[in-house]
């Protein structure tokens, strides 16, 4: 790899053992996939992925104090993953306990992000890309984070430009203030392997559309004909909003770090079709196709015809604009069935800036009378505590399907599983 002047310093030790462990550990990861160069990262703020403090990451907290002992702090403040826990969210005494137990280096965890330089006590969402956080990234930016559905997010809806990098490296990154240049980074990368053409009778379910790609072309990179038909052809807070649900799931379905939307994303307005690599292959989606992949999500639970004990909306974060939409169908739904509050413990899912916003809303006194609780944790985290993973939980989220014992159903089945009859 070719270093510039200041690079190879780094590297040699002008700043330090610990900063030069940085370097190496960079140079190292970009020559595993043929970098020939490092670039400067431009993005304003750097985004974490790690942001749980579970009592077994002892070498990860240890790692964390030496940078900051050595000074080697990030050169961006940034944002964070979601906290893993919230006391108000609906669980048992017993679950409580082990919760504590199981993310009991979390205040310590804090207290680190901190001197490293998080954003602020607010900056905890893997949605850090809304206006409510301000994370959010230009065309063309170089970033360093790891977050799957943020990366994704940032790649295409933004035009910014980031890797998959892993946890760890992405701090990496933002403390030495570059990068390997490699993959999505570069032009070439970019390109689409795959053309995917939607021939649906309907908007197609975001979660499920996201999860047939990301499964079919795995970590290539798709561009998507025919859905500027349901999304127009402006990136508007309703197309946003469905994006960020489409590609997260194909980031955890499947392992996408970049698609293009035509006549939408910003890459595929200017460049249209030159965007598409000249033996691409295809794969055409219809209503039936959607229907397979749906009926193909296995059900983990170890009675498949229990009765769900609790539901998850919110898995990237919320949007306020999907806060108030679930807040009009959930009270529609109750009124429909003759119910006051919803039938099961359900909980969304949103930035502590989003629901800050909710808050001053009308809105947020009209779904706290519906029983629903709105918390700030990453749901996938919560599950994580091994008390939970036996439970009966629903989402319509395809990433929390993937990552935990979650069972997938589309928005119109959860509105009716919690509001009416469903089951």
């Amino acid at each position: 790899m070719i270093l510039t002047a200041e690079q190879q310093s780094l590297l040699d030790g002008a700043k330090g053992a610990t900063m030069s462990k940085i370097m190496q550990t960079l140079v190292r990861y970009g020559e595993i996939f043929g970098a020939e160069k490092m670039v400067p990262v431009t993005g304003e703020y750097g985004h974490l992925v790690l942001s749980f403090g579970l009592t077994f990451l002892g070498p990860v907290f240890d790692l964390y104090q030496k940078l900051i002992d050595e000074g080697c702090l990030s050169g961006q403040k940034f944002t964070c993953d979601p906290r893993p826990y919230d006391k108000n969210v609906p669980q048992s005494p017993v679950q409580k306990v082990a919760a504590k137990f199981i993310f009991g280096k979390q205040a310590r965890y804090e207290k680190q992000l901190e001197k490293l330089g998080i954003l602020n006590d607010d900056s905890y969402t893997c949605t850090c890309y809304l206006d409510e956080i301000g994370n959010t990234p230009k065309e063309g930016d170089v970033l360093s984070w790891a977050e799957s559905s943020a990366v994704v997010y940032a790649n295409s809806v933004l035009g910014a430009r980031c890797n998959r990098n892993s946890g760890i490296i992405e701090l990496f990154g933002s403390v030495a203030g570059f990068v390997p240049y490699f993959g999505l980074l570069t032009d070439e990368g970019r390109k689409a392997d795959w053309i995917v053409e939607l021939k649906t009778t309907k908007m197609p379910d975001a979660q499920i559309l996201g999860s047939a790609i990301g499964m079919k072309v795995m970590e290539d990179v798709p561009y998507v004909k025919g859905l500027d038909k349901y999304l127009g052809t402006q990136l508007t807070d309703k197309a946003k909003t469905y994006l960020k649900d489409f590609g997260a799931a194909t980031a955890s379905n499947g392992a996408v770090g970049l698609y293009h939307i035509e006549n939408l994303t910003p890459e595929a307005k200017t460049q249209g079709e030159r965007l598409v690599k000249e033996d691409a292959k295809v794969y055409v989606i219809d209503d039936a196709e959607l229907e397979r992949v749906k009926n193909g999500y296995p059900c983990v639970w170890k009675n498949p015809d229990a009765s769900p004990k609790l539901c998850f909306l919110g898995c990237p974060h919320m949007t306020l604009e999907q806060l108030i939409d679930w807040t009009v169908k959930i009270e529609q739904g109750l009124k429909a069935s003759g119910r006051e509050q919803v039938r099961i413990p359900t909980v969304f899912t949103a930035s502590q800036g989003v629901m800050k916003e909710f808050a001053r809303s009308q809105y947020a006194s009209r779904l706290k009378k519906t029983g629903v609780v709105v918390s700030y944790i990453c749901p996938l985290m919560f599950m994580d505590n091994p008390l939970w993973q036996h439970q009966p939980v629903i989402t319509s989220s395809n990433k929390l399907r993937t990552y935990t014992t979650a069972r997938f159903y589309s928005n119109d089945e959860i509105l009716d599983i919690i509001t009416g009859e469903g089951k």
